[in-house]
């Protein structure tokens, strides 16, 4: 096939042909495909920056908020499973174990985030908010741009996934009508072929 006529059936879907048997079921179907890029070439980046800054911006409270905890060492009292595909540290993850510590002249122990593979007796960092609760380790700076990244991601993924399935849901809705259009034409057209025949 040639770029000419892939141009012409390109054109003819959008309606340039001026074909007069093309129906408007024809004609928005051939838009939807144009129109579901232009509106994500559209609402993309107004997403993504929308989400992006609504993300960042619970990022900074969350980091304004751990300014104020303090931090303790802490001994693990049994020993974290590690990762079943160690990868220099590139694959860990954190779990919760037993430990110890002592805080504001009180020792205590009660189950905090450790990373997988840490042995018992291990001296670990706990995180302690004014009230002496266990928090997870404080968001680094590495953290939050994944956070910012990950959400705008999933925003652009389910922007494609909803454009698409709308663009489906149209494309069936509009085969139905055509459908229904074919049956009422040939009605109307099929008892004066069968009087000639």
């Amino acid at each position: 096939m040639t770029a000419t006529t892939m141009w012409t059936r390109f054109t003819g879907r959008l309606g340039f042909d001026h074909n007069p048997l093309r129906r408007r079921a024809d004609l928005i179907e051939g838009w939807l495909l144009p129109g579901a890029i232009a509106a994500f070439l559209v609402l993309a980046p107004l997403a993504a920056t929308g989400v992006g800054l609504w993300v960042h911006s619970g990022n900074v409270a969350a980091q304004q908020a751990e300014r104020s905890w303090h931090e303790a060492s802490a001994v693990v009292l049994e020993p974290v499973p590690g990762p079943l595909m160690p990868d220099n540290g590139a694959n860990s993850w954190l779990t919760s174990a037993p430990a110890r510590w002592t805080s504001g002249g009180r020792t205590r122990v009660a189950d905090i985030p450790v990373a997988a593979g840490t042995s018992e007796g291990a001296v670990v960092p706990v995180w302690l908010n004014r009230a002496g609760t266990v928090q997870l380790p404080p968001l680094t700076p590495g953290g939050a741009r994944n956070r910012v990244a990950v959400a705008v991601l999933f925003t652009l993924a389910a922007m494609v996934i909803l454009l698409t399935a709308l663009a489906l849901v149209t494309r069936w809705v509009l085969d139905r009508r055509r459908l229904a259009g074919w049956e009422a034409d040939w009605l109307a057209v099929g008892p004066q072929w069968s009087r000639h025949g």
